[in-house]
């Protein structure tokens, strides 16, 4: 990978006149990933992010990680690099109430593990460091924002200029084949080729803090839903954990508002006393949920990958992992439609991924949606349902293989490349 700044000129290709093949706007976890990809798809890409790479690699943030996410990083060749840097849950608990419903382990789905948590700080820098020691196919640049774009019949013309300055000659235009959007939920590549969306606001919004328990986690990960909200317990490296913490908008704007001592108090009657006493690790955050399905994921030479494309509820960690299924699905079909010497623009290879991909988004998207509703409520046939519904999960294997499957993503088609994993087994007593 090489990192340019925006004075610098790319050299069109002179066989084709485009600077780039693809161009993916969004320097994150999806759309490093994507690139990451491609690295041996034979197909040049630039890879666009408004901030630095420090930056964007500081976020705060904390993500439940599929099995299935873990078996294409592996595919890639970088899992060997973040497993270290994560953590492995073997088992994962479901309450309602206070009342445990289901507990899945591994033997459930003749595996070694569940899942992983990584923390956006550790993951999004080992991506970066993949780019540029095995992606020569790739240039960073950044940090700047596309100011316009131009769509044409055979490619597309972006627009950018530095970040936070007024339009100056510095104003560069590159040309290429594809955009690939992974630039968020509020995407402005997906708004300026006029692509709608639809779904809700959630009335709930997360409040999301690290603790550090007295006693050891076990690396377990924890789903306890209460009327007011699904209450998320992830384990981290250094026995820590994550708590995501779902509730009406004014209940969560009140806890954020607490003090430390309030909090905690606050905190530890839906945490319980298993872990013993709790530490607060950094401030809390506040963010509101929505449901968000974009009408189309593709138009031609244009393609919406991870959440400029969906969104859905955090109950069940699901958000990244759609995301780097889309990455790892469309790098497949490009690099199919490269081999086979088909125009990757073309809106005919981009109707492949997004058959592959949005149906089985939309079904997640509403499985996170039936949980939050289901559950975060006191009306009887409700919780009658949910009771039954936990019962038939904890009694009828099939139905809990299938809802473990679910989970970890091992329903719906899988990319080509993807790998078994290896286990570094590091259970926490």
């Amino acid at each position: 990978m090489t990192v340019q700044q925006l004075t610098s000129s790319a050299t069109p290709n002179s066989e084709t006149g485009f600077d780039y093949d693809i161009a993916i706007v969004g320097g994150s976890v999806a759309g490093t990933t994507l690139a990451a990809a491609l690295k041996d798809s034979g197909l040049s890409v630039a890879l666009i992010e408004a901030v630095p790479q420090s930056v964007a690699a500081s976020r705060n943030k904390v993500y439940a990680t599929s099995l299935l996410s873990g078996q294409i990083f592996q595919g890639i060749g970088v899992w060997e690099k973040i497993q270290p840097k994560i953590t492995t849950f073997y088992q994962i608990s479901l309450s309602d109430s206070g009342i445990e419903g289901v507990r899945f382990k591994p033997t459930d789905l003749q595996t070694e593990a569940l899942g992983y948590v990584a923390e956006h700080q550790e993951l999004l820098p080992v991506l970066q460091e993949f780019l540029e020691e095995r992606c020569s196919n790739v240039t960073w640049i950044c940090p700047v924002e596309v100011v316009g774009i131009e769509y044409r019949d055979d490619g597309a013309i972006l627009e950018m200029q530095p970040v936070g300055e007024p339009q100056t000659e510095e104003t560069r235009r590159i040309r290429t084949r594809l955009i690939v959007a992974a630039d968020g939920a509020r995407s402005r590549i997906r708004t300026q080729a006029g692509i709608q969306t639809r779904g809700w606001k959630y009335w709930q919004s997360c409040v999301t803090v690290k603790v550090k328990p007295e006693k050891a986690h076990h690396n377990i990960a924890y789903e306890r839903f209460w009327p007011s909200g699904p209450f998320a317990i992830l384990p981290l490296t250094g026995n820590r954990c994550n708590i995501v913490w779902t509730s009406p908008h004014a209940e969560a704007k009140a806890l954020a508002q607490l003090d430390d001592a309030e909090f905690l108090a606050e905190l530890k009657k839906r945490y319980g006393d298993a872990m013993g006493e709790l530490e607060l690790i950094g401030d809390r955050q506040v963010f509101p949920v929505q449901l968000m399905q974009s009408d189309r994921y593709v138009q031609p030479r244009l393609a919406l990958i991870g959440d400029a494309a969906h969104c859905c509820h955090p109950v069940g960690g699901q958000g990244l992992n759609l995301g780097i299924r889309d990455a790892a699905a469309i790098a497949q079909v490009l690099s199919d439609a490269h081999q086979n010497r088909e125009d990757i623009g073309d809106l005919a290879v981009l109707r492949r991924y997004e058959r592959w991909r949005k149906l089985e988004n939309l079904i997640i998207l509403g499985f996170t949606d039936f949980l939050d509703r289901l559950f975060s409520n006191n009306f009887p046939p409700f919780v009658a349902l949910r009771r039954l519904g936990l019962w038939c999960v904890r009694n009828l294997p099939f139905v809990k293989r299938f809802a473990l499957r679910l989970m970890t993503g091992q329903t719906g088609r899988h990319p080509q490349n993807i790998k078994p994993l290896p286990l570094k087994v590091s259970v926490q007593s």
